[in-house]
């Protein structure tokens, strides 16, 4: 008798205008409705918000991070108390990285092997190792509802060589994260590699459809490269994937990027800009950044964005967020990660009715009207 499998993807509509697609992601804890941004609860919290604040925003689906969840409070507490979902009150969708990011960008790194990586934690220089056997078996311990693959994340720039290399070990890496996965329930993700190198990036997407994964990630993108070179590396990539499964790009989550990748394919995003930049008092709308904090607000009693429904625009002005942020209140960040949060939401939700009504490239050309894209976002709110 044949049975749909655990995660699986269904394709609902591709716009008549652009690549942009609209989609279901079938999960064990519910539909995902696609393209979707995926807030990151790095430590199982995004935060200063609770699970229950973040489905009011709409949230569907959430990323939490392997590598800081192994060092606290440690995958097998986590296990014990029943996995991410009951240890943090959210049950919807959960997607764990694998952690190879972290490994590679925060920790003091000793050396990397074929077996994986030995290094040292960044927050008490103790020795740890991490590799595909072991990045899977945390991963099944968190019993997130998708995994991904512990792949090599080259740094921008490298050189050919160094590219390939990393590569090849990647597709290695992935069979043996697929030898290692046992938990039927949980899906695991592949991630395509190949740095800035086109025939190295469609070699890469190539090598991991074959492999038959239930989705795609497309990692070492937004790793400091300009925008638009980032976009060629799509245009090249998604080509070379399944139109039956998802496509998830990785660390990206500035509005102009999730419609560019969404224009071209892409299924699912995370980022931390949202948060990030509301504890300094930066929020989005929709015609760009705004720095609540700065005095020109100071008696300025509208909401952060006319017509949001977020809870932060519909019950306070900018005055009084202004003054929280002032006055170091933590309740200004918590209404600024809302209203951020809930904008993003909304620009998939709007996404989305493009889509299905043939009429992406159109949504595209409003945003770009409005949105001042001067000196729109930093690398480092991003990384």
């Amino acid at each position: 008798m044949h049975t749909d499998p655990p995660v699986r993807y269904e394709l609902l509509h591709t716009c008549r205008q652009s690549g942009a697609r609209l989609g279901v992601l079938h999960t064990p804890h519910g539909d995902v409705q696609t393209p979707v941004y995926m807030p990151v609860g790095t430590q199982a919290v995004v935060k200063a918000m609770t699970s229950r604040e973040m489905e009011e925003i709409g949230t569907q689906i959430l990323l939490a991070n392997t590598y800081h969840l192994h060092l606290r409070p440690g995958d097998g507490l986590i296990a014990q108390a029943g996995g991410l979902h009951r240890f943090m009150a959210w049950n919807r969708p959960i997607l764990t990285d694998s952690g190879g990011y972290q490994v590679f960008s925060l920790a003091e790194l000793n050396r990397i092997t074929e077996d994986g990586v030995s290094f040292r934690s960044h927050l008490d220089g103790s020795p740890l190792f991490m590799g595909p056997e072991n990045a899977m078996k945390i991963q099944e311990n968190l019993g997130a509802d998708i995994a991904m693959a512990f792949d090599v994340c080259t740094p921008y720039p490298s050189d050919e060589q160094k590219t390939r290399a990393d590569m090849e070990r990647t597709h290695r890496w992935a069979n043996r994260c697929q030898e290692a996965h046992t938990r039927p329930e949980q899906a695991l993700f592949g991630i395509v590699q190949g740095g800035f190198y086109e025939e190295l990036r469609q070699e890469s997407a190539r090598t991991l459809a074959a492999m038959d994964f239930p989705g795609y990630g497309i990692g070492g993108l937004s790793v400091g490269e300009p925008k638009e070179l980032m976009y060629d590396m799509l245009d090249v990539t998604l080509p070379c994937l399944p139109e039956d499964r998802p496509r998830y790009l990785m660390g990206v989550g500035t509005p102009d990027c999730l419609l560019e990748g969404v224009k071209r394919g892409v299924d699912m995003f995370d980022c931390v800009l949202a948060t990030r930049i509301a504890r300094n008092g930066t929020v989005l709308t929709a015609s760009g950044r705004l720095v609540v904090r700065n005095a020109k607000y100071k008696a300025d009693f509208g909401p952060i964005e006319e017509g949001c429904d977020c809870e932060a625009c519909r019950s306070y002005s900018r005055a009084y967020i202004r003054h929280l942020l002032n006055t170091e209140e933590i309740t200004g960040a918590r209404l600024c990660s809302i209203h951020n949060l809930r904008h993003l939401t909304r620009l998939m939700e709007g996404a989305h009715q493009a889509i299905r009504e043939d009429r992406f490239l159109d949504y595209m050309a409003d945003f770009y009207d409005r949105f001042d894209m001067r000196g729109a976002f930093n690398r480092g709110e991003t990384s």
